[in-house]
């Protein structure tokens, strides 16, 4: 049986399931079902030997993760970093099928539905997507002014581009809260 189904009556979509590597796909079906939310913390499930971060397993049920950090002593916890794992493992597992594998690739990401995993998705999964994770008159917000100047991310010709595959943390500028 599947894991899962021992805290079957739990799983509300007020649940958020972190390091979902090893989810079976009865369990993906009951998490989507229940309307929960999936977090990712992906190089550090790739590090401690967790398995492939399941990216495109929760985006093929419907869920769009947010990301998240773990044991920040032994892996860069900053956001960037997380980006960028997301970014490219699932580019890299999608342009890399394996031989003899059946149907369609998966679509690729794009560096802008990265940085909502990071903002708006994180926010949702903490049901504090009334009061942040977009700018919207009303809702509350900190806003990280990044810099565009540095040599890691001219030319600039795609903000999101260079916030996901370019920029780190020597490109934050200003913290407004």
């Amino acid at each position: 049986t599947d894991q899962l189904m021992a805290v079957a009556g739990a799983m509300r979509p007020d649940v958020t399931y972190i390091h979902c590597n090893q989810v079976t796909e009865s369990g993906w079906k009951m998490i989507a079902d229940s309307g929960g939310h999936v977090s990712i913390a992906c190089p550090i499930e790739m590090e401690m030997g967790h398995g492939v971060p399941p990216i495109q397993q929760a985006i093929d049920h419907g869920i769009r993760p947010s990301l998240s950090v773990d044991v920040e002593t032994q892996m860069a916890g900053d956001f960037f970093t997380q980006m960028r794992s997301v970014f490219t493992l699932q580019r890299m597992l999608a342009l890399n099928r394996p031989a003899g594998a059946v149907g369609k690739a998966p679509a690729l990401l794009t560096a802008r539905e990265v940085v909502e995993f990071a903002t708006i998705e994180g926010a949702k999964d903490n049901r504090l997507d009334r009061k942040i994770g977009t700018l919207t008159p009303g809702k509350d917000a900190d806003l990280i002014l990044l810099r565009t100047d540095a040599i890691n991310v001219m030319p600039v010709n795609n903000a999101f581009g260079a916030i996901v595959l370019g920029m780190d943390t020597s490109n934050v500028d200003t913290v407004l809260i």
